[in-house]
């Protein structure tokens, strides 16, 4: 354990509702797993509900860092920005497995408050304003924004989970085959 008890909460919790979902988690199986009393999950988070926005903030703050890191300029091409946007998220997939399945998983649970569903959205609005810009070159297809996302994003999510288990193996070429194909899902053809 170390000696910041409310990072070792954060890291059990995450590590539980990535494998066991909110309902399937409760504070004394997360203070199993941190190594702490029930009681010291309560001096950090007033509730299960505040400890599960806590962490989800946390974590798409740490995905949008990634996504941000190296942007390519504005002018860059859609497909120049369209291929940073899927390696970083493959880049936060590799570190971050647990929290990109866990941020997938919760996205759009009733438990969320107004801050974490505002995050969650800006970090849409990230792959959104891509997308819509694509469109609007003719280069993306005309469908909706939130549809193509779904596609890709949803797709994306998938496979590196079937990675984190060993369902797949993550070698550069595939991550590089895989990125065509989500592309080709949805540029005009």
């Amino acid at each position: 354990m170390s000696k910041n008890k409310r990072m070792d909460i954060l890291e059990a919790a995450l590590e539980l509702f990535a494998e066991r979902g909110y309902d399937g988690t409760t504070v004394p199986t997360i203070a199993d797993q941190a190594q702490v009393g029930a009681g010291t999950i309560y001096r950090y988070f007033a509730n299960k509900e505040v400890l599960v926005n806590s962490l989800f903030q946390e974590c798409i703050q740490q995905l949008t860092n990634t996504l941000m890191t190296n942007v390519p300029p504005a002018a860059a091409p859609i497909r120049e920005r369209f291929k940073h946007i899927f390696f970083r998220i493959s880049e936060y997939a590799g570190a971050h497995g647990q929290a990109l399945t866990f941020i997938a998983s919760h996205s759009d649970a009733p438990f969320l408050n107004e801050s974490s569903r505002e995050m969650f959205e800006q970090f849409l609005d990230l792959i959104r304003g891509v997308i819509d810009e694509g469109k609007e070159q003719g280069m993306i297809c005309p469908l909706p924004s939130n549809a193509l996302i779904a596609m890709v994003y949803g797709a994306m999510v998938q496979l590196f989970n079937m990675m984190k288990t060993g369902a797949l193996e993550e070698t550069p070429g595939l991550l590089a085959q895989i990125e065509e194909c989500c592309w080709n899902a949805i540029r005009v053809h």
